[in-house]
């Protein structure tokens, strides 16, 4: 068992509730919080018997200090090394055989409530017996075993069993229930996490699908409209069309693609528009080789160099350049689309396409992503999408 943090996963709390339903791991001390932190191990076991023994000690002494009358002061030290020899004693004989019946333990902790404490009540006045047996006749106390072998002994022994078998089972049985109730809120976390998941990823593939038709409707209309005028630019156009679709189709039904795939795809995508444009639009790259297998969610930058055309350059009767380029700082990845058009005006928040990848990068990676937009200098609009930088795949 691994150190236990405020909220452990519900997968260690089943480790954990497997290991007291079967092997007998659960000690004593297990019952209180402080003393789960450390994993499980011999000298673990040692240590804890021990600490666990004193206590007992200390609990004696006290009680035959307050209720018996000739004892001073000055007699609690001896009488408590009495009483410590003796409960560990006891205590790793307790130890001692717990570890040798844990196989029958192992169906005994199956059973009822009550049982169980019987069980242990028994066979803790059986231990306890004969551990003073031995104690009496190593240490030459002979004295002790008419008292042993008395009732009086058997039933104080008993008592005493059952109240530390209650105790215990009591302790148990709570740890287990709280490991039961961490199990069902990690279960149930943990579905309401994939449904999350699968919504998300649903409303991210549909906001996906809403940008294919748009550029495939609008590239089909171009082609009509050039086959009678130029048809040798209606035939580039298709062509460069079903390269584009073939090298995108399969990017856009996955999760992630790289930066120089989209790079590439951003260049057969523009050479479609320069053809429609021809010499009013002028188009640059700038990816450093390094960067070009990072991982970053698709279709993120057709949008926006869209809008860039449709708001920008087009409306402008010279036509402009559009820029795309990328750079890493740290542990951001920064891809700007500048344009030299006319920009966004007051309204930079204009379009579906810029909509689409504000959502995306928002349900995707959170307060970590980000699109900035503002004015290129002297004209045009700058679009920044800020992303974390994910290891080359």
């Amino acid at each position: 068992m691994t150190p236990n943090p405020p909220h452990t996963s519900h997968k260690s709390a089943q480790r954990e509730l497997d290991e007291l339903s079967s092997s007998g791991h659960f000690h004593p001390l297990d019952a209180i919080g402080f003393f789960r932190r450390w994993p499980h191990s011999f000298l673990r076991s040692v240590v804890y018997t021990l600490i666990f023994n004193l206590m007992f000690a200390v609990g004696f002494t006290m009680v035959a200090f307050i209720f018996a009358r000739k004892l001073a002061v000055g007699d609690i030290p001896a009488l408590f090394l009495e009483n410590a020899v003796i409960s560990n004693v006891i205590g790793f004989a307790f130890w001692l055989v717990i570890a040798l019946l844990r196989p029958v333990l192992r169906h005994v902790n199956l059973w009822s409530f009550w049982w169980v404490t019987l069980f242990y009540a028994t066979l803790g006045t059986g231990i306890v017996t004969l551990s003073l047996w031995g104690f009496a006749y190593v240490s030459g106390r002979l004295e002790m075993l008419r008292w042993i072998g008395s009732v009086e002994q058997a039933l104080t022994s008993f008592v005493i069993s059952l109240i530390v078998s209650i105790v215990l089972a009591a302790a148990w049985a709570r740890r287990a229930a709280e490991l039961e109730a961490q199990i069902a809120i990690g279960l149930e976390r943990e579905r309401a996490a994939a449904a999350e998941r699968a919504a998300a990823e649903a409303n991210l593939r549909a906001l996906q699908a809403q940008i294919e038709p748009h550029f495939l409707f609008n590239t089909l209309a171009n082609v009509t409209s050039l086959i009678h005028t130029k048809p040798d630019d209606a035939k580039r156009m298709l062509e460069d069309f079903i390269a584009y679709l073939r090298s995108t189709l399969a990017a856009t039904r996955e999760a992630n693609t790289t930066l120089g795939s989209e790079f590439a795809m951003m260049k057969r995508f523009l050479s479609i528009l320069q053809i429609r444009m021809g010499e009013r639009l002028h188009v640059h790259f700038d990816l450093p080789p390094e960067l070009s297998h990072t991982a970053i969610p698709p279709m993120l930058l057709q949008p926006l160099i869209e809008n860039a055309i449709k708001h920008g350059l087009e409306p402008k009767i010279e036509g402009g350049s559009v820029a795309l380029a990328a750079v890493r700082e740290g542990s951001t990845l920064r891809i700007s689309i500048i344009d030299t058009g006319q920009g966004f005006g007051s309204n930079p928040s204009n379009g579906i396409g810029l909509k689409n990848v504000r959502e995306r990068i928002a349900k995707l990676f959170g307060d970590r992503g980000n699109v900035l937009i503002a004015e290129n200098m002297p004209c045009g609009t700058r679009v920044v999408l800020i992303l974390p930088y994910t290891a080359q795949t």
